[in-house]
């Protein structure tokens, strides 16, 4: 008796470690959505700004229903006019879910004497930032920090000059007015972030994308793809920007651009992000697809 006793006792540790051996549990979940892009404008270049509101209302609806750690987005809020801000924020602050936001170039698009209003307007208090959740540190980088729109100083200003008429010079394709670069000061903060993550898995968040190379990176895409490639903890890069979505595997980096929620006559564009410790599992909604991301 005290054998079979003993022979079930062994059975069911070994069912019960292949179970934990078979099941993969989600580390944790955050709601992911780029360029709602709402203004009152009539459509132009496949863009329906006047669709944003409802779009974001359902996404945030959606985003409601599931735990998440939080919900990030990846800039752009807004196309232009400060007044636009009030007509989404407060669909914005119906989240359940803590929630952060990138800064885009079109967040910019207001009159210069409202461009310290933005930070305002999305409860921001400082352009670029980090926090953790888990085994995971994320790094919040502001590409617009150089920029003909978003340098609000006269140093950065000129740090956006020389590093705009270097990549023009080069003839680059993203040498464009519209995107933008990291300062010499952000860049070095980035530096001292993966310093002291610790071995976390990093995500890093930008508006811009670093990858593939196209008219809309990041003005210092070439510097920051060096940097990080020396840190084998960073895991992906996530950005919007690029409405129509992209995917590059370099560097044992993932670098996913998010599709636009306003782009599209009838469909939207918002993605659930499960992190775990190997890999990150994208649910898209709309016209955002499911993959998974393996490191």
């Amino acid at each position: 008796m005290i054998k079979n006793s003993l022979f079930t006792a062994i059975i069911c540790v070994l069912l019960i470690s292949c179970a934990k051996k078979e099941e993969k549990p989600t580390s944790f979940s955050v709601g992911i959505i780029t360029d709602c892009q709402y203004c009152d404008c009539e459509i132009k270049w496949n863009r329906y700004y006047k669709k944003s509101p409802e779009r974001l209302k359902n996404a945030v609806a959606e985003l409601n229903k599931h735990d998440l750690k939080y919900t990030i987005h990846l800039g752009d809020f807004i196309d232009q006019y400060i007044e636009s801000f009030d007509s989404i924020v407060p669909t914005w602050n119906s989240l359940k879910s803590p929630s952060y936001h990138v800064l885009g170039n079109h967040d910019f698009s207001v009159a210069d004497s409202l461009k310290h209003v933005i930070f305002d307007k999305l409860n921001l208090k400082k352009r670029y930032y980090s926090f953790e959740q888990n085994n995971w540190k994320f790094i919040v980088l502001d590409g617009n920090d150089l920029s003909v729109y978003g340098a609000l100083d006269s140093l950065k200003m000129k740090e956006t000059t020389e590093l705009f008429n270097k990549i023009k010079s080069a003839s680059l394709p993203y040498a464009k007015p519209y995107n933008g670069g990291i300062s010499k000061e952000q860049f070095n903060w980035l530096e001292q972030e993966l310093n002291a993550s610790n071995n976390k898995n990093v995500a890093i968040y930008c508006h811009f994308p670093l990858l593939p190379i196209a008219n809309d990176n990041l003005w210092n895409t070439v510097e920051v793809q060096e940097l990080i490639k020396k840190y084998q903890n960073v895991k992906v890069f996530l950005n919007g920007h690029n409405h129509e979505g992209a995917y590059v595997y370099k560097d044992k980096v993932h670098f996913l651009t998010f599709k636009a929620m306003v782009n599209s006559a009838d469909s939207t564009a918002f993605s659930i992000g499960e992190f775990y410790q190997d890999s990150l599992v994208i649910k898209g909604y709309g016209k955002e697809k499911n993959r998974t991301l393996t490191f």
